[in-house]
């Protein structure tokens, strides 16, 4: 994993690592892809789990606690235990997969890896793909939740505007512009900075190397001495951009995990509009 110059490439597997590790018992393959391609093919030995449609938009202590609580046995059903490695993939380098490995790191998992370019990636490299399904079996996951990977919308109340603090909207042009309203209101939390998750990724849906990806957020102030909070509709595309961060070494990354439909939907909440700063 280093070519691409990642400070911290730990996050990243390749097929070429993950199919040396096939057969190992300590290996727990989750297929995050929707469940019709999983059906239609999927790496062997993969259970499959997507957890795309599972979103939070109040992160009030109590509502927050029990959605997590439900994330986590999602997990244990599937297999996931503090001692197996867990690899996680979707078609490509995808949100999905990337949302799961945030939550992972958020419960304190040790070891959680996203197939970087997919199954497409794996399919590429001449590796077999199967329809059988494999059975998952239930395992006990210790939770050790980092409470610091993590922003609600009282925390980012309490960041804006702030100059250590970054908040770096990930949605497509569209919903920043206003020109695809998915709350009750369209707009932006103020002060945020904008690029789209997809730009993290390269043509052939991996991530892109590190220099590629450094420029990119340093052109938007998004710099490691800062803390920095992405968000999007529900904290799907802004764990995929919590994933590149990493990959840098950024130091301090706090996915908000209501995201824009919590944000956009609480009339109490400040917004600006950005078609109206130009």
């Amino acid at each position: 994993m280093s070519e691409p110059g990642y400070t911290a490439p730990q996050p990243l597997t390749t097929p070429a690592e993950l199919k040396g590790k096939m057969g190992d018992p300590k290996l727990c393959l989750i297929d995050t892809q929707p469940a019709e391609e999983f059906a239609q093919g999927h790496i062997p030995g993969a259970v499959h789990l997507d957890l795309f449609g599972l979103s939070l938009i109040d992160t009030s202590p109590a509502p927050l606690k029990a959605f997590l609580w439900m994330i986590h046995h999602l997990f244990e059903m599937r297999g996931v235990s503090e001692e197996k490695e867990i690899v996680l993939y979707e078609k490509t380098s995808g949100m999905r997969a990337a949302r799961g490995l945030w939550f992972l790191e958020y419960f304190g998992h040790p070891s959680a890896r996203v197939l970087d370019g997919g199954i497409r990636a794996w399919r590429e490299a001449g590796y077999p793909v199967i329809t059988e399904v494999v059975l998952p079996r239930a395992s006990s996951f210790a939770l050790a939740e980092r409470r610091e990977l993590l922003a609600t919308a009282d925390d980012v109340l309490h960041s804006v505007e702030k100059e250590n603090i970054r908040l770096l909207d990930t949605r497509s042009d569209d919903e920043y512009m206003g020109r695809n309203v998915r709350a009750a209101r369209g707009g932006a939390i103020p002060g945020a900075v904008h690029l789209e998750w997809t730009h993290n990724l390269d043509a052939s849906g991996k991530y892109k190397p590190a220099p590629e990806l450094r420029r990119m957020y340093q052109d938007l102030g998004v710099t490691p001495d800062k803390e920095i909070i992405p968000y999007c509709q529900g904290g799907y595309r802004s764990a995929h951009t919590y994933l590149a961060l990493r990959l840098l070494g950024f130091p301090r990354i706090r996915n908000y995990l209501g995201s824009w439909k919590e944000w956009g939907d609480r009339l109490d909440l400040p917004i600006e509009k950005p078609w109206e700063k130009k």
